[in-house]
Order: C-alpha cells, then sequence, then structure tokens
C-alpha cells in the first residue's frame, strides 16, 4: 500500500463545498479505477491536507492514467475555486504532495 499526502491551501469556510465535490466523485468508480483505498481530507488553519492510500506500491501508475478522464478533469476544476497551491510554483498536484521522511508500523 502507498499513502499520499497533498498540503494546499483552503479557506475553512470551504470544507462543507469541497467536501460535497468528493462526496459526488468519490460514489463512481474513479476511486477504484485510480487504486484509492482511502480518502481523508483535513483541514487546519489555512491549510488543506488531502490523505489518499493506494493499493499499488507507488500509487502514482493508476492516477497517471485516470488524468485524461474528464471526471478527473472535472473535479479537478471543480476543486479549484476552493483549493490554492501552497507553493507558487505548483504545476500538478505531485508537486503538492508531502514528502514523508519516517513510517513506523504496529507488528500484528
Amino acid at each position: 500500500m502507498f499513502s499520499s499526502l497533498i498540503v494546499a491551501r483552503m479557506d475553512p469556510g470551504h470544507a462543507d463545498a469541497v467536501a460535497d465535490i468528493f462526496t459526488s466523485f468519490d460514489a463512481t468508480d474513479m476511486p477504484t479505477r485510480m487504486g484509492t483505498r482511502r480518502r481523508e481530507l483535513f483541514r487546519y488553519r489555512g491549510l488543506y491536507f488531502h490523505l489518499q492510500d493506494f493499493e499499488t506500491p507507488d500509487g502514482t501508475g493508476a492516477v497517471e492514467a485516470a488524468k485524461s478522464d474528464p471526471r478527473f478533469i472535472g473535479v479537478s476544476n471543480d476543486l479549484k475555486p476552493y483549493i490554492e497551491a501552497y507553493a507558487p510554483d505548483w504545476q500538478s498536484p505531485k508537486d503538492a504532495m508531502a514528502e514523508r521522511f519516517y513510517h513506523w508500523k504496529a507488528e500484528r
């Protein structure tokens, strides 16, 4: 499994609108097509955190393939009024991904 964390800016008052956009998107087959196993959205003092867990070890292949799907393009466009890039040189969600530098998992 692979996890990614996107960091951006969001007015805290837009949380319901963003959640509604993802509720509609996640009701389609797109998450399955992209290999998404779990999605969680967080807000903190004007920041937006988008955590996703993927089935594949790197999580990027299926997402890259889905980027040309009209539903992926649509959800990206629907989010634009609410989500703002954290870094001024942002080009794609990949540019907004936090880099994990530590991981621990409990033994079962």
